[in-house]
């Protein structure tokens, strides 16, 4: 996100360069300026016997891994844990972080973590329209049109496995 105007006083931003920054939004009265935002999410590759849990949102086409925004005060990996139980009512174990993705059509910093789940059945929150346990082969195939959550994917199966 990118401020347009102060959100402290209101006043219009303008565009004034900082330092190495280059130009950044910039408060007269309040002599601040107001770096642009990107929200921090979790996206959550959740494996269990060798398969990867994918899932259906309601409001989305096609299937995606489990994701969600960090919560203020809250650690990436307790947002992980956070998601995976109540997006898929399963226990997340072992959240590992792999890697960080700009998601640019949210303006989000996604954080990619693996997360162990050795037990339990899916209950669904109400916003998952489905969700089931694939293959690693069949997940890259079914998340072929997706971004964040195939790279996450492959970035994990270039590494070590649970």
């Amino acid at each position: 996100m990118v401020f347009r105007f102060c959100p402290e006083c209101g006043e219009a931003l303008i565009m004034r360069r900082i330092g190495d920054e280059g130009l950044v939004p910039f408060c007269e009265g309040c002599d601040m300026p107001y770096f642009p935002i990107s929200y921090p999410c979790v996206i959550c590759l959740v494996v269990r016997n060798g398969k990867v849990a994918l899932i259906k949102e309601k409001k989305a086409e096609g299937l995606t891994l489990v994701a969600g925004y960090v919560r203020a005060g809250e650690r990436a990996e307790e947002a992980a844990r956070r998601e995976v139980g109540e997006e898929l009512g399963i226990e997340a174990e072992k959240p590992r972080f792999i890697k960080s993705y700009y998601y640019q059509e949210g303006d989000n910093l996604m954080l990619g973590f693996v997360c162990a789940a050795y037990r339990g059945e899916f209950a669904l929150s109400e916003e998952v329209e489905e969700a089931g346990w694939f293959s690693f082969e069949e997940a890259k195939r079914l998340l072929e049109g997706t971004k964040v959550a195939r790279f996450l994917l492959e970035d994990y199966l270039k590494g070590e496995n649970y």
